[in-house]
């Protein structure tokens, strides 16, 4: 198809794609200014000494060592990048924008939310938000692996974006409902906190390798748990609360993801190939 005949099949514009563009942009900002309130640019407390310290990196077994958080910024600079594509006038009336734009907002608001649920509320309310967070991707991620990408811009600003989003908050999630449970269960419990991190690395596990089955393979989101596993490995043999178990068991579910991704898309182009293969020849 030429490139005439490709932008003569879009759809019309809408005054609604430009409030969804606009949305975009308003919704990144808010999240970027949230992060500075977060990390206490304007004046605020650091979310490491927020909340009694509940989410710093030596609050629980799960929780990831202070280097791993340095992802927030690829993940940042994704979004920005996202941002100022979406913006374009060529992806104003694109259906993939139309389907996942205004999902993709709700996420940076979300995003913002957490910081802010950290910096002013309760530890509670900060898992409330993350898990919202963590469903918003969950949801977007979907849509946009049962809409196949048309374009480098495609793959690298949409998917790796949410990708990388949802691999990072999936991992996040679980340090921040365990930092949560730490302050709340019985003290007893903590004489099993080992074996509590290995059980919830197990779930781990299987979340990845189920976003890696759905995905196809899809390497954002195993590259973004991955680095926070790896982190988690480092801080339990490096840093307090030591936990060889847990730092086992990090390194493991590395391995079960990544190869689990690995043979999925393995399969998957395998599959295409053989589609590609099998289709009929014209004149």
């Amino acid at each position: 198809m030429s490139t005439t005949a490709h932008h003569a099949a879009r759809p019309p514009r809408t005054p609604s794609d430009l409030v969804r563009q606009i949305a975009v942009i308003s919704a990144v900002v808010f999240m970027i200014i949230a992060a500075m309130v977060g990390t206490g640019l304007f004046g605020g407390t650091n979310v490491r000494d927020l909340q009694g310290g509940a989410l710093d990196a030596d609050s629980t077994v799960l929780a990831p060592g202070t280097q791993a958080f340095s992802i927030w910024s690829v993940i940042y600079l994704f979004m920005i990048g996202y941002t100022i594509w979406q913006a374009l006038p060529s992806q104003r009336s694109r259906d993939r924008q139309r389907l996942v734009g205004w999902w993709i907002a709700l996420t940076a608001v979300l995003n913002g939310g957490w910081l802010l649920a950290a910096q002013f509320t309760t530890l509670p309310v900060t898992v409330v938000a993350i898990v919202a967070l963590l469903a918003a991707l969950g949801w977007t991620f979907r849509l946009l692996v049962r809409s196949r990408p048309q374009s480098v811009g495609d793959r690298l600003l949409m998917d790796a974006t949410v990708g990388l989003h949802l691999g990072w908050v999936s991992l996040a999630t679980v340090a921040n409902v365990t930092a949560w449970l730490s302050r709340t269960v019985p003290e007893s419990w903590g004489m099993q906190a080992d074996a509590w991190g290995v059980a919830v690395l197990v779930v781990v596990a299987a979340i990845g390798v189920g976003i890696a089955a759905f995905s196809r393979g899809r390497p954002s989101p195993i590259i973004a748990l991955s680095w926070g596993l790896a982190w988690i490995a480092i801080a339990r043999t490096t840093d307090q609360p030591h936990s060889a178990p847990v730092a086992v068991a990090a390194v493991a579910v590395i391995v079960v993801v990544v190869a689990a991704a690995a043979v999925t898309a393995w399969r998957a182009n395998g599959r295409e190939h053989r589609g590609i293969l099998r289709r009929p020849r014209t004149a």
